[in-house]
Parts: C-alpha cells; structure tokens; sequence
C-alpha cells in the first residue's frame, strides 16, 4: 500500500488524499456541501472502477479542480492514462480514446450547444423495414421507452424491395432486416407477422398480406378470409393466432431473433376504426372485441408484436452493448 500524501491547494481550493483500504470523503462545509462532495466523489470512483483512495476536501470552489485531483491520484496509484477534457462546460473524462464518464454542471447543459447539432440529428436511431405506416407507429411507441428514434422504408426510397421468398415467418424477417441492414449499415429491425388459421391448415400464414393477391388490399384480404370460412359456423371453429417474428440486424453481428402468438378467433364480420390488416376481424380471445376495437395501448399490451416486443425489450439492451 502506498503511503504517500497528495496534495493540492490554491487560493480557493484544498485537498489531501492518500491511497489507502477503502474509498471516503470527508470535508468542512454544510450538509449541502457535504452531499455535492460524496456524490462527485463516489459516483466518479465508481465510473473508473477505484476502490481504495480516501481525500479530504478543506476547501472547494471548482469541481473541476477536484475531479483533476482525483484523476491525477488514481494516474500515479494504478498507472492509469486518464485525461480530461472540457467541453461546453462539461468535464469528460477519457482513457485509451474510450469516454468513461462525464460531469456536468449543477444545473446542466443545454443538448444542442453541448452536441452542436439539433437534437433530432442525435441519438440512436432503427430503421424499421416498412412502408407500413400502421406499424411504424405501434414501433415508435414501444422504442420510445428506450430513447430510441424510428424510422422507416419510408424515409429512405431509392432502396430496393427485398422481396419475400422465403417459407417461414423468421426466413424473410431475415431476409429484410440482414438485407437491409447490409445495404445501409444501420440497425434494421424486420417484422414478419401474419394470420394463421386453424380452419385453413395455417393460411394465410407467411401470404398473409398477399393473400388476395394480385393487387392485395387490406379490404380484399379480408373479404377472402370470410369467403373461406363462410361454412365454418361454430365460433370455437374459427380460432386463430397472429403470429409476429421479430429480428434485429445490424453489421457483422448475429442477430437478434424473437417470436410470439395471440390467440382468438375470425368474426363473421369487420368491427372497429382502429388498426390495420386483419384487424377488424380478429377477435380478441374471449372478450368479444376486434383488435381494431382495443386502443392502440390496449393493443400493444395484447398483440403478437406486442408479446414479441416485450421478450425484444428483456434482450435488447444486452444484445445492442455488443455492437
């Protein structure tokens, strides 16, 4: 252990420190000094992964001042390489190009002198591999607890079609998300999702969207679905599952792959202004409702994508820091 004292004193700040068994601040000064102190202190400590240095703080003006001293002291105790940089009014703190932490003043900074850019040009963005604007919108809600912006095929037309050649539903959200993520090297999320019907041996199922084709509608769809079961007559005959396969792709990673059902049953007619596809004629286990009839948080809670969202959401963050 080493003993050697630090010191560093001007005209308006003082500090002692010593490497010592384990981590403490003490200081003169009011219980609101005293709380500043141990917060800068410990939270700092912890960022850099120091576990044995002890200070006392006599005096304090600059917390800039303080956090040069605690770098300083954990450089020569454990040869580290941390630097610090000012920017904007924030202090960054930087070993081996990588940021490990930041500090900022007491009452913040604001985003767009701090970036120089609009906020809305900053942060992490997905690209959802649609032009399906009903999607895009049930998407945005549920990444938005995430801070994380959505986009859409929409915002990017001069890219292709990836077309859906394959037979199952996590073979072509392979296709769109890996596809699309190599073309643009973004983070692309696909969805593949459709209609099984157990009356119709799990049709329309990976056709759902192309199921009256050619010229397929939503209106089209559906009126086919109740021409198809217009024999079926028992209500517990009629059941069905929305299936959705979620996969996130980004470059040189594997990806992410998630899958869930809804259960319910096919209405013997179009209920509800809400939703989208099949929607209207889906009903919603035994509830008696359509999914068109459920508020889009009633929706989101329920779904098959919202199931599938739900596991994405337990996998994400651990799946993204490995990018």
């Amino acid at each position: 252990m080493s003993h050697q004292i630090y010191e560093y004193k001007d005209d308006q700040n003082w500090f002692i420190g010593k490497w010592s068994d384990f981590n403490d601040v003490t200081c003169f000064g009011n219980d609101t000094d005293y709380e500043k102190n141990q917060d800068i202190f410990h939270s700092l400590l912890k960022r850099l992964g120091v576990e044995r240095l002890q200070v006392h703080i006599v005096q304090l003006t600059s917390d800039f001042h303080l956090i040069a001293f605690l770098v300083d002291v954990i450089n020569q105790e454990m040869q580290r390489d941390l630097h610090l940089k000012r920017h904007k009014g924030a202090v960054l703190i930087i070993e081996k190009d990588q940021l490990l932490a930041v500090h900022l003043p007491e009452n913040g900074i604001e985003v767009n002198h701090f970036f120089g850019t609009d906020l809305s040009d900053f942060g992490d963005k997905l690209l959802i591999a649609t032009h399906n604007e009903g999607k895009v919108r049930e998407f945005r809600q549920m990444f938005a607890s995430l801070g994380i912006a959505v986009e859409s095929l929409n915002d990017y037309p001069d890219l292709p079609e990836v077309e859906e050649t394959g037979m199952t539903f996590e073979e072509n959200a392979r296709l769109k998300a890996e596809t699309i993520s190599k073309l643009t090297g973004r983070m692309v999320l696909a969805d593949d999702s459709g209609l099984r019907v157990d009356a119709l041996g799990g049709l329309p199922g990976v056709w759902s969207a192309r199921f009256s084709a050619p010229d397929p509608t939503d209106a089209k769809n559906n009126a086919k679905l109740l021409h198809e079961l217009a024999m079926v007559f028992d209500q517990k005959d009629r059941s069905a599952q929305f299936h959705s396969t979620l996969v996130v792709a980004a470059p040189g990673k594997e990806s992410l792959v998630v899958a869930a059902d809804w259960p319910g049953y096919i209405a013997y007619e179009e209920k509800g202004e809400d939703g989208f596809g099949y929607d209207p004629l889906f009903l919603v286990g035994e509830t008696g409702k359509t999914a068109a009839q459920l508020s889009p948080e009633e929706k989101n809670k329920l779904s098959h994508r919202g199931l599938a969202m739900a596991k994405l959401m337990e996998a994400f963050s651990a799946w993204q820091n490995k990018l």
